[in-house]
């Protein structure tokens, strides 16, 4: 055993509901050259979730630090949890993050919970079971196309504050910055890996995110704040593409809204994280450690005060979509819920209980090798 201590758990969404639809970064999570990849394949409300909860909270008793894959369609659920150090991954294979192996029966093997389904039983709900599901569908588009007009406005809600910026300021803000967060570091002929996830997502019960496990044992903080369109995320890309250049491996956050805009980086060698507070994510400082860094001292006041109007109807349309997009997500997670209810009745939990019971005692094995491996 590693440690009497806890582990220090970390909490992100590989995968996140946006504008296009659903948006993965999964291959991020599950390193290719790991010790130990589990996939497990089944139908919903079958005990994925709780398995994945139940190996993780063992090893992080024991001391490891663990990666959990939060669910953005469920708040309350986990599509996988990660290992580092044991080389150990455990993750829902199903869709919408369809997961197959590369290395099938060496490092990745497949557990399929559907084997202990009541297979006749669960056939008597199937007009049911189709139709609730195609409402679903419906519901996650109807969903999507909230998020789309949410995001076209608040386009326009940052293009006000763009008119106003001054980019040499907010280059020679990015440049500071970087120069103070990698003080020390130089370019190297490795480059660093990026890893993309995401910190936030839009759920069923709102905008969710964790980003306190992913920075708050950080030594080093830097927070942007601003208005949008103010420049946070093209600051947090250049201070990124820099990291990079310098060999060091960075975790880059992106945002939900839109997958191509960068909202966070953490860089664990240097333990330092750069961080973008705006809304839904305010971020509250740290007197010892945290750097906060205004970016509307890049905007003019006399340019943007032309757009108090459009700003004000821009914020207004976006809080409505998006809160519309936020019923119909709940709507879809309801319909959902009752396709899980008929799985849970049709399912036999005291053999995934056993099927976990094994699942633990091979993980804990691994474990032991490591461990001595190591020591």
């Amino acid at each position: 055993m590693q440690s009497q201590s806890r582990g220090r758990p970390k909490k992100v969404f590989p995968g996140a509901n946006t504008p296009e639809g659903f948006f993965s970064f999964y291959d991020y999570m599950i390193d290719p050259d790991g010790n130990m990849i589990i996939i497990i394949k089944g139908g919903p409300g079958i005990g994925k979730s709780t398995l994945i909860k139940r190996i993780g909270t063992a090893l992080l008793d024991m001391g490891y630090d663990t990666e959990y894959a939060c669910c953005s369609q469920d708040a309350a659920s986990y599509d996988g949890v990660v290992v580092p150090k044991l080389g150990l991954a455990l993750f829902d294979g199903t869709p919408p993050h369809i997961l197959e192996p590369r290395f099938p029966g060496i490092v990745e093997h497949i557990i399929n919970l559907g084997d202990f389904l009541n297979k006749k039983k669960l056939r008597t709900y199937r007009q049911e079971i189709v139709e609730t599901l195609k409402e679903v569908s419906t519901l996650f588009e109807r969903a999507f196309r909230y998020l789309k007009e949410a995001r076209i406005i608040h386009d326009d809600w940052e293009a006000c504050y763009f008119q106003a910026l001054d980019l040499g300021c907010l280059n020679c803000m990015a440049e500071e910055l970087g120069s103070d967060m990698l003080h020390g570091t130089e370019v190297s002929r490795n480059p660093g890996r990026p890893r993309h996830l995401f910190a936030s997502a839009v759920t069923a019960s709102g905008p969710i995110n964790h980003l306190q496990t992913v920075i708050g044992h950080m030594s080093r903080r830097y927070i942007l704040s601003g208005e949008p369109g103010t420049g946070k995320s093209t600051i947090v890309k250049k201070v990124a593409e820099t990291a990079l250049c310098h060999g060091l491996d960075v975790e880059i956050y992106h945002c939900p809204l839109d997958p191509s805009k960068t909202e966070h980086i953490v860089i664990p060698e240097l333990e330092v994280a750069l961080v973008s507070s705006s809304w839904p994510h305010l971020i509250d400082p740290m007197k010892d450690i945290d750097r906060i860094i205004e970016t509307r001292q890049a905007v003019s006041d006399k340019t943007v005060a032309k757009y108090d109007s459009v700003i004000a109807d821009s914020k207004q349309r976006f809080h409505q979509a998006f809160q519309r997009a936020i019923e119909f997500l709940k709507k879809a997670k309801q319909e959902y819920d009752k396709v899980q209810a008929i799985y849970s009745e049709s399912m036999d939990f005291p053999a995934v209980e056993r099927l976990g019971d094994r699942i633990l005692g091979e993980v804990l094995e691994l474990e032991r090798k490591v461990r001595e491996a190591t020591a």
